[in-house]
């Protein structure tokens, strides 16, 4: 039997391109999967803005995700004002693509919305006091986030997700004047990728590390693996190079790796969670 080219096969480079070594040729494939698998993050843009419409292209898309018990427990708020995201950026470890992006996007876990409803209707909203109503407003906050970042890639958009928004959550609550009962989960520099700067699919974990039938498995060799690819990738990127395995103990290592978030409970308190 002869097989087609690789780059012939529907899928399999960009299979090959996420895992870093030749993949089987996948079993279906569409346009939708070409745009997961295609996923980057990119951290240079143009200072073109988006057209007319696409934010709000974008927020449908988002609405369009799961929700639990269609609570829809999650607000987000658009920031174009250089000045706002300039210190919006400063609170978020001065992430210049922050600045650079046309567009911000602040995804909030907003329970002040679901408390209000409770007292219009005369029921106190005693659940939203326990982890478990927090929780589930960082499930479908992401779950609307990731819908959103599927839509503007398929736009020909570009974004990268902004954690950072969690190191001083006060300061960006007062910024953002957002209520009790809401928080600023993470942010969402969006814009045009700039071609000059380009940047590559980042490898993941071989699926043998995080793919187990039936009861939960090892990882086996593919720890030791990935740190190969993961390295290969940061010769051709230009980036300082070492093992994931060594990257992530680093980052895990103490209080003082959380960049302030070590404090985020004490914090969430004071904005309105009791997380009971």
């Amino acid at each position: 039997m002869t097989h087609a080219p690789l780059a012939h096969i529907p899928g399999q480079a960009r299979l090959a391109a996420r895992y870093r070594q030749e993949q089987p040729a996948p079993a279906a494939w569409n346009e939708t999967l070409d745009t997961l698998l295609s996923h980057r993050s990119v951290r240079a843009f143009r200072p073109d803005p988006l057209a007319d419409g696409v934010l709000e292209l974008i927020v449908a898309a988002a609405q369009s995700a799961s929700t639990s018990s269609n609570l829809q427990p999650w607000s987000v708020i658009a920031v174009s004002d250089p000045e706002r995201k300039a210190r919006l950026a400063a609170f978020a470890g001065n992430q210049q693509h922050i600045v650079e992006a046309p567009l911000f996007l602040v995804w909030l876990i907003d329970l002040h919305r679901l408390e209000g409803i409770g007292q219009a209707e005369g029921q106190p909203a005693q659940a939203l006091t326990y982890l478990e109503s927090f929780l589930l407003g960082a499930v479908d906050t992401s779950l609307a986030a990731q819908n959103a970042v599927v839509a503007l890639e398929s736009l020909g958009l570009g974004a990268v997700y902004i954690g950072g928004i969690r190191n001083r959550p006060e300061d960006v609550a007062q910024e953002l004047g957002l209520p009790p009962q809401s928080f600023a989960l993470f942010g969402l520099a969006i814009g045009h990728p700039d071609a000059g700067r380009p940047s590559s699919v980042k490898p993941r974990l071989p699926q043998e590390a995080v793919l187990f039938r039936e009861t939960y498995g090892g990882t086996g060799q593919a720890v030791a693996a990935y740190n190969r690819h993961l390295r290969a990738f940061q010769r051709e990127q230009g980036l300082p190079e070492g093992d994931w395995s060594a990257i992530v103990a680093h980052r895990l290592r103490g209080a003082e790796a959380l960049q302030g978030r070590d404090t985020l409970r004490d914090a969430l308190h004071r904005l309105g969670f009791a997380l009971a």
